[in-house]
């Protein structure tokens, strides 16, 4: 007989959720105008006040190649503030729970960031990021792999010292744009030596869309099997295919718990031309079109999510509002079907209702709410030839 509860046939699926939102980092470091510093503040404010606990502020790399995030520490200043922390007490939120992470990708970064940190200013947490594919990991930190582990490693230190906690991004886990296949286990690796060296936790990375729910599903059961801490672990996919919301659900099948997304699935390679200037970024992109770059959305995720029944913490409706202004401050259609469509309405649509179904019912003799003709019994008989075996 065929087991119907979904969380009995996935185990490890979890009834509750982290999503994290990078919209202002990931999101805005593909764009090629500069966002103001003014509607960054706006969409920081107005994440966290929809739910979002976990936020990407900004890089804190050197703005010369990402001038995106000339206004780093001005964006931290605002964070920080007393004004801003009294607007969340009088919204019911505890500033204590907010936890702001900035990008560093290497070690001036990390060095800007503990020096932020003691003007009262820096984030809570950073993020280093490693490719198990090393072209594609030396086209983002310009060196090699084992240079770079040993430049986390004195970054971490540094970290812990300084009351820092850091992330260790794992990327290429299912495919890399630049050297093509890669092998899961390599991954598995890289994970458990940022925690060895001391990272507090681990984003699991496809950083171009090559995850299918297949490999998704089987590389974090790897993780989980070998690293069963829940708690270690973030998914992070992007959309280039279309297949992202599966990538999800199988992680979620997976027992994944912590997920990031962007509004409108914004983000991708750091762009490289800046309002009307070419800019250095990480050099020329690796794709072809940029309608099918970016993460998967926060919006759809959430829908998604929620409809699932599993509890997350944010106010969709807010959120879904929100993404209509985000498409108004960048001026396109994003990649949102949630903020057209909306959530499913149990109570449906009554609007589109054709007029005059009671009469129609009244004048054939049937009951309101009566679906079948009466003669027909209350329970279908199978013909024989369509009954299960058995």
């Amino acid at each position: 007989m065929t087991e119907y509860d979904y969380w009995k046939i996935f185990p490890r699926m979890p009834k509750k959720v982290t999503i994290g939102d990078i919209t202002i980092r990931d999101g805005f470091q593909h764009e090629e105008k500069f966002i103001s510093t003014e509607a960054k503040k706006f969409y920081l404010e107005e994440l966290i006040f929809a739910g979002c606990r976990y936020i990407e502020v900004t890089n804190l790399g050197n703005p010369y190649l990402m001038p995106q995030f000339r206004d780093a520490e001005e964006l931290l200043t605002h964070l920080r503030s007393d004004r801003f922390k009294k607007k969340c007490a009088q919204k019911g939120i505890n500033y204590d729970d907010i936890c702001l992470t900035c990008i560093t990708i290497r070690e001036g970064a990390v060095d800007r960031a503990i020096q932020l940190k003691e003007k009262g200013i820096g984030p809570d947490r950073i993020l280093m990021m490693v490719s198990t594919e090393e072209q594609h990991h030396f086209a983002n930190s310009g060196t090699t792999l084992p240079d770079y582990w040993k430049e986390s490693e004195r970054c971490i230190k540094k970290c812990t010292d300084a009351g820092i906690k850091m992330c260790g991004t794992v990327s290429t886990i299912w495919g890399s744009p630049i050297g093509g296949a890669t092998d899961m286990k390599d991954a598995v690796e890289f994970t458990k030596r940022w925690l060895e060296i001391g990272a507090h936790d681990v984003e699991h990375a496809d950083h171009d869309g090559s995850a299918s729910a297949p490999d998704v599903y089987r590389y974090f059961s790897m993780i989980l099997d070998q690293i069963p801490d829940t708690r270690l672990h973030i998914a992070h996919f992007h959309e280039t295919k279309r297949v992202a919301a599966a990538s999800v659900l199988a992680a979620l099948q997976a027992g994944i718990t912590n997920f990031e997304a962007t509004m409108g699935g914004l983000g991708g390679q750091p762009a490289n031309f800046l309002d009307d200037c070419p800019v250095k970024g990480t050099g020329e992109y690796y794709y072809s079109d940029p309608r099918y770059v970016g993460l998967v959305t926060l919006e759809d995720t959430l829908v998604q999510i929620d409809e699932m029944g599993i509890a997350h913490g944010w106010d969709v409706d807010r959120v879904l509002w929100l993404g209509k202004q985000l498409e108004r401050t960048l001026g396109r259609r994003l990649r949102s079907e949630a903020i057209l469509n909306g959530r499913t309405l149990k109570e449906g649509h009554p609007r589109f209702a054709r007029p005059g179904l009671a009469k129609v019912k009244a004048k054939l003799g049937e009951d309101t709410g009566q679906k079948l003709p009466k003669e027909w019994g209350d329970k279908a008989v199978l013909p024989e030839h369509c009954r299960a075996a058995g």
